[in-house]
C-alpha cells in the first residue's frame, strides 16, 4: 500500500456484502487511489466475533469498512480503532465501493439492531450471536 491509496473491507460472500458482520468469515479488500480501485482481494478470516474481526481489520490496514449489520460492540470497537463505518449497506460489495469512491454511496451513519427482541431486551447491550443487527 502506498501513501496515497486507503483500504476499504467489505464483509463479502459471493460478490454481495455479506449482512452480519461478527459471522463474516471473508472480507474484500479494496486498496483506493486516485479514485480509483486499484487493487482487491478476498481475505478469509478464522476469526469470529466483533472484537477479533476489529483486530484482523486492523493488521490489515482497513480504514473503512462497508458493511450491512452490525451491532454497538463492534461500532465502538471500530471507532476506538479508528476505522470509519459505512454501515446499512446490502447488494454488490463492488458497486458500494465504487459509489463510496464517487461519494454516492448511502449508508447508515450509527446502524442499529433491525430485529425485534421484544419488550424486555435492549439493542446494543448483547453480542448479536445469532441474530442480524443492521
Amino acid at each position: 500500500m502506498s501513501l496515497d491509496t486507503t483500504v476499504i473491507a467489505v464483509p463479502y460472500e459471493n460478490g454481495q456484502i455479506f449482512q452480519h458482520f461478527g459471522h463474516a468469515a471473508a472480507f474484500k479488500l479494496y486498496e483506493v487511489g486516485e479514485g480509483k480501485i486499484i487493487r482487491a482481494e478476498v481475505v478469509s478470516t478464522v476469526e469470529s466475533g466483533h472484537g477479533a474481526l476489529v483486530a484482523f481489520l486492523t493488521r490489515h490496514n482497513v480504514e473503512t469498512l462497508i458493511c450491512g449489520g452490525i451491532g454497538s460492540g463492534a461500532q465502538n470497537a471500530l471507532l476506538l480503532s479508528g476505522i470509519k463505518l459505512h454501515g446499512g449497506v446490502s447488494g454488490s460489495a463492488d458497486e458500494a465501493v465504487d459509489r463510496f469512491i464517487r461519494g454516492t454511496l448511502g449508508y447508515t451513519p450509527i446502524p442499529k439492531c433491525g430485529h425485534d427482541h421484544g419488550s424486555s431486551h435492549k439493542c446494543g447491550t448483547h453480542g448479536c450471536g445469532s441474530h442480524d443487527c443492521r
